[in-house]
């Protein structure tokens, strides 16, 4: 209709054209002809239309378009090709010019905005989360969404409801997501733990030790960090108490199970009561003797470290006392037990003692040493009774037949006398100093008298450095005083001292013919 109301408008401008050039209304001389009137000139066209706003990322929003001001109207969405729906769909959020353009090729546009709802929106998710028992699916999820309304809820790729409460849980990890009115989502993960996680539970226990080869040990355990424990040693069952008795030693697993079935395991060992003991033995020890295969030994055996000890000899009966007699030389085992059982053998040995009931004696005659010889002229003979077989030692040296030790200086020894069978009794024995000989002592009395005179053989500066005051000088110029008081008699003493008389000189002569030594 449209079209045909176009075309006689064309035909109708062409008449009038027509008309008035034959009527001399034109140019004469065949000028140009007046411009065509604009059809659009006169023409408003507006375009009007209602918008729906996409959801989040989603292209589902659409324009539907009114054109107004003309007729015949197609639309055109930005660039795209005119259609002659006024429905714009599938549209993503965004801006887009809608035009209307009428029969005439007149047109008009309009700029309209898809917006996305959700962009403004900062939906939140929280839950509150129950975690799920051991090997359970009883945990739960109550999730709550905030910044929007009309709220349904999905877990994982499940259905949406209206509740955010999910429960029949087991350990996990999940998905909640929550849609507004508008279809917003928001998706948020959780996660359903293991309820036991979060708990620290320890076990604790008092142990009794078994006596040896005991079944008489316990375990008396004590779970903290939870409720409702119950117990279980090794592999048996669940009990509400944790105290096992009955134990022998070995090491046990006790596993403590709260309300929710959390387990704990913990390891504990029952010791023998005696590891913790150290028990010592000592005696004291009677030798047999002195005959050969003599019974009259004894062992008196003492324990320490625990109480209630009896003692055992070797494999005989255990007895209260720990003294056992009647023992012939050999090595004893003694066993001592205490109140609990515990055991601790120490060896001993008797001892063969050939001395046994011997009463020995050693006894010693001294000579003194002379002062003035270069080495100890003293001598010690040792007596010893007793017994038989007697060998001899002087301080720490060699035992050895003879009874007599010469060439001693002044000095107490330490003597021993040992028999045939190994008995020895020891003492001591002291070597003085010898007392000066006569011919000695006459000589000293004639050189004081004649001869350690002042300016002589006396005071700080003698004759010829001889000091005849002091005994060992004496000794040691024998020679010289023979020289010169007997053999050239004017030397000593010099003149005008008088001469020594024979009676002097055989003094000398007889001190030397002795030996001239201080005990001459």
């Amino acid at each position: 209709m449209n079209s045909f109301k176009k075309i006689t408008s064309i035909l109708a401008f062409f008449l009038l054209t027509s008309l008035l050039i034959i009527n001399g209304c034109g140019d004469k001389g065949g000028g140009t002809p007046p411009p065509a009137p604009n059809p659009c000139a006169s023409k408003t066209i507006t375009v009007t239309g209602t918008v729906v706003n996409t959801t989040t990322g989603v292209s589902n929003g659409s324009i539907t378009v009114t054109g107004a001001g003309s007729t015949g109207f197609t639309y055109q969405l930005n660039t795209g090709a005119f259609q002659a729906g006024a429905s714009f769909t599938g549209l993503a959020a965004g801006t887009y010019t809608v035009t209307a353009k009428d029969a005439d090729g007149c047109t008009g546009s309009n700029t309209f905005t898809v917006t996305d709802p959700c962009a403004a929106k900062n939906i939140t998710v929280t839950a509150t989360i129950v975690n799920a028992g051991v090997g359970l699916s009883n945990g739960s999820i109550t999730a709550t969404a905030t910044n929007s309304t009309g709220f349904t809820y999905q877990l994982n790729t499940g259905a949406f409801q209206a509740s955010g409460a999910f429960t029949g849980l087991a350990v996990g990890t999940y998905n909640i997501t929550a849609k507004d009115v508008d279809g917003c989502l928001k998706t948020q993960s959780f996660t359903v733990n293991d309820i036991c996680a979060a708990k620290t539970i320890t076990i604790t226990a008092t142990i009794v030790n078994a006596g040896t080869g005991l079944s008489n040990g316990s375990i008396a355990a004590t779970a903290s960090g939870s409720t409702g424990f119950t117990y279980q040693l090794n592999s048996g069952a669940f009990q509400a108490s944790g105290t096992f008795t009955g134990l022998a030693v070995g090491s046990y697993n006790v596993t403590a199970k709260d309300l929710d079935g959390c387990l704990k395991t913990q390891s504990f060992t029952v010791n023998d009561i005696c590891t913790a003991k150290t028990i010592t033995v000592t005696a004291t020890i009677t030798s047999a003797g002195p005959a050969a295969g003599a019974t009259n030994g004894s062992i008196a055996a003492t324990a320490s470290g625990s109480t209630g000890f009896t003692y055992q000899l070797n494999t005989g009966a255990f007895q209260a006392s720990g003294t056992f007699n009647s023992l012939a030389a050999a090595t004893y085992n003694v066993t001592a037990k205490d109140v609990d059982g515990c055991l601790k053998t120490q060896s001993f040995i008797v001892t063969a003692d050939p001395c046994l009931g011997k009463t020995l004696t050693i006894s010693a005659v001294t000579t003194g040493s002379d002062k003035c010889a270069p080495t100890g002229t003293g001598t010690i003979t040792i007596t010893a009774g007793g017994g038989s077989g007697f060998t001899y030692q002087l301080n720490t040296g060699t035992f050895q037949a003879s009874n007599i030790f010469t060439g001693l200086a002044v000095n107490t020894y330490n003597i021993a006398a040992k028999d045939a069978d190994g008995c020895i009794k020891t003492g001591t024995a002291s070597v003085a100093a010898a007392a000066a000989g006569t011919n000695f002592t006459a000589v000293k009395a004639v050189l004081q008298t004649n001869c350690a005179l002042s300016g002589c053989h006396s005071g700080s500066s003698p004759t010829g450095g001889l000091d005849f005051t002091v005994d060992c000088t004496i000794v040691n110029s024998w020679d010289r005083i023979k020289a010169r008081a007997v053999d050239a008699p004017t030397s000593m003493p010099p003149a005008p001292n008088p001469q020594l008389s024979a009676t002097d000189k055989q003094k000398i002569l007889n001190w030397i013919a002795a030996g001239h030594g201080f005990t001459n």
